[in-house]
């Protein structure tokens, strides 16, 4: 059996070099603990012996991976949100209970952080993880054996799937759960680039982290600080700490098939912004005011910015790659435009000053959304099954009628 998952700002200037090194390992699998050994002390026996099958000789040692320097202790503190301890306790003894090696784990929804819309007299939500490990094709072998049950038996024969593998419907600890497993490399790669979104539009939300890992957290930083740039590009001179939380919260919507169709509920992100914007505050707040050109009283709820062509060329040229290569296809037709290669400076005004730029990013960012999260949205048929299907799209059903019709959800 295999299974593997496959590609679904300004940092503090102390850790720039990090980040330069992080892009380039981005696809490819490092520890955070890596130490390098020292060097073999030279051989009794210099003469060596021939390569037989008996006798192999042992392989290369690469040393073309660095270990991810050290990070100081502050850094990246505004991700460890708090919850309640009886909420601690239950998610940490749910994650130690698997015995898969399991390197970065977070869990998420409105089984973490409560959310408008939800009556939890009716029944506790289901609390949603993901696991991020080395690699996915070990962690599902030792699981499928400690955890049979989680895995339907049709999705066993499928094998290989894209992305991240979901098990829904899980009892552990009296609750229903439902975990995501992809690879380190694959959710750091998503953080930095936004090759989906489908990983790093869920970490834009406030999160609990479990078990924690250096290059994660650091790639994690990137992306909240890339979520807020994007988000001010889109916003005007003046709006409310609400508008922000709400624009950064509905990047990962905005191309979702679910909020189109009768799958989700029409008011969630409103719903996750009034419930949790002390949360929202506490990961975003100090990323916003440590970007040139804001203002941002620490005693009030009114954001400024300046939206000159100048200051909006900062924040747009430091987007992730993706969005920034699809922007600059969009704008590639325009002849009024400089050509990037001819004056790179005007070029790059152009566009930051383009009062149709604000649209063009929010396309842009649906455009990177809507692929990866309609393979994804059928992929759970095929993972979950269908009468675990049926469940979960009656359970969205009833959110989404909720929110149509404007009343809490039942």
């Amino acid at each position: 059996m295999l299974f593997t998952a496959v590609a679904v700002h300004a940092p503090p200037r102390s850790i720039i070099p990090a980040l330069t090194l992080l892009r380039s390992l981005s696809i490819e699998a490092t520890s955070s603990t890596d130490i390098p050994h020292p060097s073999p002390p030279p051989s009794k026996h210099p003469t060596a012996k021939p390569r037989t099958r008996l006798s192999p000789a042992p392989r290369p040692v690469s040393h073309r991976h660095q270990a991810l320097p050290h990070l100081p202790s502050t850094f990246g503190q505004n991700q460890l949100l708090s919850v309640s301890n009886s909420t601690r306790a239950l998610l940490e003894s749910i994650v130690a209970d698997f015995d898969a090696p399991i390197r970065y784990a977070f869990a998420y929804g409105s089984g973490v952080f409560e959310q408008d819309g939800y009556q939890t007299e009716k029944g506790a939500p289901m609390l949603d993880f993901i696991f991020a490990v080395t690699h996915p094709a070990h962690f599902h072998s030792i699981n499928m054996a400690q955890h049979p049950s989680h895995y339907v038996m049709h999705a066993r024969a499928f094998g290989d799937c894209p992305g991240v593998w979901f098990n829904a419907f899980v009892k552990a600890k009296g609750r229903t759960i439902k975990y995501g497993v992809t690879s380190v490399d694959n959710l750091c790669s998503d953080l930095l680039n936004w090759n989906s979104l489908y990983l790093a539009g869920r970490m834009h939300k406030p999160l609990r982290i479990i078990k924690d890992d250096a290059r994660v957290r650091l790639t994690q930083q990137v992306n909240l600080t890339s979520a807020v740039r994007a988000a001010l590009l889109t916003l005007p001179a003046e709006f409310s700490a609400t508008q922000l939380f709400e624009t950064i919260a509905g990047i990962s919507y905005s191309g979702d098939p679910r909020m189109v169709l009768p799958g989700e509920n029409r008011g969630k992100i409103g719903n996750i912004v009034r419930k949790q914007g002390p949360q929202f505050r506490e990961l975003y707040y100090r990323l916003v005011t440590g970007l040139p050109g804001v203002y941002w009283p620490a005693d009030s709820s009114t954001i400024q910015q300046d939206t000159s062509p100048v200051a909006r060329v900062a924040h747009l040229k430091k987007l992730p790659p993706v969005l920034l290569s699809r922007i600059r296809a969009r704008y590639a037709s325009d002849t009024s435009i400089p050509t990037f290669e001819t004056d790179e400076g005007a070029y790059w005004q152009r566009i930051a000053g383009d009062e149709q730029l604000p649209l063009a990013l929010r396309n842009q960012m649906r455009g990177v959304v809507r692929y990866p999260a309609t393979v994804q949205t059928l992929k759970g048929i095929v993972s979950g099954g269908p009468m675990t299907t049926v469940r979960y799209s009656f359970d969205k059903l009833g959110k989404w009628w909720a929110g149509f019709k404007g009343r809490p959800s039942l």
